[in-house]
């Protein structure tokens, strides 16, 4: 049966405009003005006062990974749920082959971990943590199989692979038209400070201390003349501070084609939260880049304002208390990695939308077009339009409430955001027409389907 949201303000990267929206089976068949006569062979559901967002796309997201021994709390099971009931019916993951393992075992792994289990629509990146032949010689392969986007770091020793490795990979992906996202941190230095601070081994302050913004900005600077070096495009995932906007800047000047994501915890956070007298209170706040000082944030929303950061994405990535508490006497033990695929579009619109940071234009050009194009998936996905996918977020800005661990479908047992009293809430959720989530509660299962993905349009 197909089915009619009316009196809700469809949402645009362009602004928003009172239309009604005829779902028919899993796609979007109009939007705008409905005739009786279609509306009267439609399931009619009165959202009036609400906002009509496409499906929010989560483009860095960490399910069922395992992380120097502990695995992440939530698999593609609770990830998905907790996702979709966030209003996220989109995500892509990295599949990660350690060193030494093909590419082909990297993605293959990742449909089992993934495949029957989600609740929402699903694809893979790729990680690039070797460089030789037989990995180039696969990516002919990845590209066949939907994977478009790959990844790479400049920290981790388990995981970079050195400058010109990452020269000679930015190549063989521009040559096909891929593009890679890179973790811009300087692994070096950041390993000497870390040394340096072991005498503070079980103080959680020492970690924001050891990794600083400007160690964060050398190495986007370095991406970004490697890449200039290679003519490719690049995405910086999870940018944190200004100094490294700035480097970006640069690079655009250059004539670079930069694309930036950043997240909510950088966005609605400040490093104040590592200096808690409560250890575990401070541990659970510790991911890679840092949550940074207060003024950064006014560089990170001007940048979504003026269209200098493209995507907000979550780097979800859950432990629990009982796992950060792996660290209480070595702070280099702490896992790293915050849940947040739950709630980022209620913190977006909250930080962001209530209070004057961003316009819902502008949460719908971050979290849905922008991610859609960058990783090949517009106008399947990330709009409102005739033959899009029906993934539909229904927006109450009448409905707020209070985040809270006890409420929440991560198994992490905990929010980054507890206590944050936000501006509406996520009424209902779509998912290529079913009804997912309604109030709070899910109510559809693992309808979740995986996504071949194109190159970026945007």
């Amino acid at each position: 049966m197909k089915k009619l949201l009316r009196g809700g303000f469809v949402v645009t990267p362009r602004g928003s405009r009172r239309a009604d929206v005829l779902l028919d089976g899993e796609k979007i068949a109009q939007v705008g003005h409905i005739s009786p006569a279609e509306a009267k062979s439609a399931e009619v559901t009165d959202v009036s006062g609400c906002y009509l967002f496409p499906g929010f796309i989560d483009a860095h997201t960490h399910f069922d990974l395992d992380v120097c021994n502990p695995t992440t709390a939530d698999d593609f099971a609770s990830g998905t749920r907790s996702a979709i009931r966030g209003g996220t019916t989109t995500i892509i993951d990295f599949a990660c082959p350690n060193k030494g393992e093909t590419l082909a075992y990297g993605l293959d792994l990742w449909h089992k971990k993934a495949d029957g289990k989600c609740s929402c629509d699903y694809g893979f990146h790729m990680t690039i943590d070797d460089w030789n032949e037989g990995i180039e010689g696969e990516l002919d392969d990845m590209f066949a199989a939907g994977i478009t986007s790959f990844k790479m770091y400049l920290t981790y020793p388990a995981m970079m692979i050195g400058d010109g490795a990452v020269y000679s990979a930015l190549k063989a992906l521009k040559k096909r038209g891929g593009i890679a996202g890179v973790h811009c941190e300087n692994a070096g230095v950041i390993d000497a400070r870390i040394a340096e601070l072991k005498g503070r081994a079980a103080d959680v302050s020492a970690h924001p201390e050891a990794r600083p913004d400007y160690l964060e900005a050398e190495a986007v600077a370095r991406l970004l003349r490697i890449a200039e070096a290679a003519d490719a495009p690049v995405v910086i995932v999870h940018l944190t501070n200004r100094e490294a906007l700035d480097e970006v800047a640069f690079a655009r000047a250059r004539g670079q084609r930069v694309y930036v994501e950043t997240c909510p915890q950088y966005l609605a956070l400040d490093d104040g939260v590592y200096y808690d007298a409560n250890w575990s209170m401070a541990a659970r706040y510790v991911c890679a880049p840092p949550i940074r000082a207060e003024e950064n944030q006014r560089a990170l929303w001007r940048g979504l304002r003026r269209g200098e950061i493209q995507t907000i994405s979550t780097d979800h990535c859950s432990f629990t208390l009982a796992q950060k508490d792996m660290g209480r006497e070595d702070f280099t033990k702490i896992p790293g990695g915050l849940p947040g695929v739950e709630t980022r579009g209620e913190v977006v619109y909250t930080r962001g939308v209530a209070s004057g940071k961003m316009t819902v234009a502008g949460m719908c050009r971050a979290l849905c077009e922008n991610p859609a194009k960058l990783y090949g998936l517009y106008p399947r996905k990330g709009v409102i339009a005739a033959g899009s996918d029906a993934d539909i977020v229904v927006y109450d800005p009448r409905a707020s409430h209070i985040l809270s661990a006890r409420d929440m479908v991560t198994k992490a047992g905990y929010t980054p955001f507890e206590g944050l009293r936000t501006e509406g809430g996520i009424a209902k959720v779509y998912l290529r027409g079913s009804l997912m989530v309604e109030d709070g509660r899910i109510v559809g299962g693992p309808e979740g389907q995986y996504l071949r993905r194109g190159l970026c349009t945007l």
